[in-house]
């Protein structure tokens, strides 16, 4: 029972950790920018151009909302624009957002290293620290913006720097500046138009069936796109991480089986002589099967359940304290934007799912004792 006990709680923290390690990926990446879905005009993710926006209404953003799974909405305006500072310019993403809709669900305001985040009628624009390096402008500087606007209208605008921003991603810290809404509307001259709403999501799990209903209920005009529709380069490489996985969980299925089959092996050798001793003085072998099922049944179920019970501390023990890396490790982790920790998820599923398959295995391996009854010779087995 013990192997078994031990089994259990190896194949559950493996797997706990497996999928708190792709979890807090999924987060990572929804937070970062994208959210779970967008709601764009249909036709704006092939052709990302101020011409494919849509205009705000609260009619189309309360059928949004009214969508069970939605927790919270936010509107953009998302386009380029030459930043300049004096004689230092680069091209840049100028994104328009309601900031407390925002902070919701991106939690942007946690990305502030300087300065202060922006309120619904601020003027000033809050700049990713990079991009900010690269024009030598800090706190309370002035910013220069150029770009072209909605339906071909010039596009220009002169803005106090109200706060500095440090994203993970080199590419996003490089590069993005933000807008309160009505101050990039007016830049843009796109008054009342949104390039996209950010939605955040109840239950992460019900992603594609929310971004379905919501398809339905907004109409053909716009498109609900998922974050993996959005991203797939990051679904090519978590597939590619859970497919390692599968690899090392393969493994250690493997050894859990040797470290069962090495105990039955034992206990087989070490009641050879009692079992030939009592088929020798007249039981019956098939009573002798029957009892030593019973005998794994009752072992394997215990360890099975006991090895669960065990795990669920631990479990959510390294699910509140995550594991830490530090040094280069975690360095490599935060210039990719995630957080350098090893966490654990606490889905009941992974407590069931691995028990159900080591009891499984366990019982399987369980078959071994049977088969060696039934061959069983009794002068052989009392023999030393």
């Amino acid at each position: 029972m013990a192997a078994i006990f031990f089994a259990v709680i190896l194949a559950v923290l493996t797997s706990s950790l497996q999928e708190g390690v792709f979890d807090n990926l999924v987060k990572n990446v929804v937070s970062f920018y994208s959210g779970y879905i967008q709601v764009h005009k249909q036709g704006y993710w092939n052709e990302r151009i101020l011409d494919n926006t849509f205009e705000s209404t609260t009619l189309l953003e309360n059928k949004i909302l009214q969508q069970a799974n939605v927790k919270a909405v936010a509107p953009r305006v998302e386009s380029f624009a030459l930043a300049s500072s004096n004689e230092f310019t680069k091209g840049c993403m100028v994104v328009g957002i309601s900031p407390e809709s925002e902070n919701s669900i991106t939690n942007l305001s946690s990305k502030l290293v300087a300065g202060n985040y922006l309120n619904d009628n601020d003027l000033g624009v809050l700049v990713g620290q990079g991009l900010a390096k690269r024009l030598r402008i800090n706190i309370q500087d002035t910013i220069v913006l150029i770009g072209q606007g909605f339906h071909g209208a010039m596009a220009a605008g002169k803005y106090m720097v109200a706060g500095i921003l440090k994203f993970g991603s080199p590419d996003l810290n490089n590069q993005v500046l933000f807008l309160a809404l009505p101050t990039a509307q007016t830049l843009y001259s796109a008054e009342g138009m949104l390039t996209s709403y950010v939605l955040s999501l109840e239950n992460p799990s019900l992603l594609r069936e929310t971004a379905q209903h919501i398809q339905a209920t907004i109409g053909s005009n716009y498109e609900a796109m998922t974050w993996e529709e959005m991203m797939p380069e990051v679904i090519q490489h978590i597939n590619t991480d859970k497919g390692s996985m599968l690899i090392i969980q393969g493994i250690l299925y493997l050894l859990i089986c040797f470290g069962i089959l090495g105990t039955l092996l034992m206990m087989m050798v070490e009641r050879k002589y009692e079992m030939g001793m009592m088929v020798a003085i007249g039981m019956k072998k098939k009573t002798l099967m029957q009892l030593l099922m019973f005998e794994s049944i009752m072992t394997v179920f215990s360890g099975c359940i006991l090895g669960i019970i065990f795990s669920i501390p631990i479990v959510y023990y390294l699910y509140v304290y995550p594991i830490q890396f530090t040094g280069e490790f975690a360095k490599a982790y935060a210039d990719f934007g995630f957080e350098p920790i090893f966490p654990t998820s606490i889905e009941a599923s992974i407590f069931i799912k691995q028990g159900l398959i080591i009891l499984v295995l366990s019982l399987l391996l369980a078959l071994y004792p049977i088969v060696k009854v039934a061959r069983l010779n009794p002068v052989k087995a009392m023999k030393k």
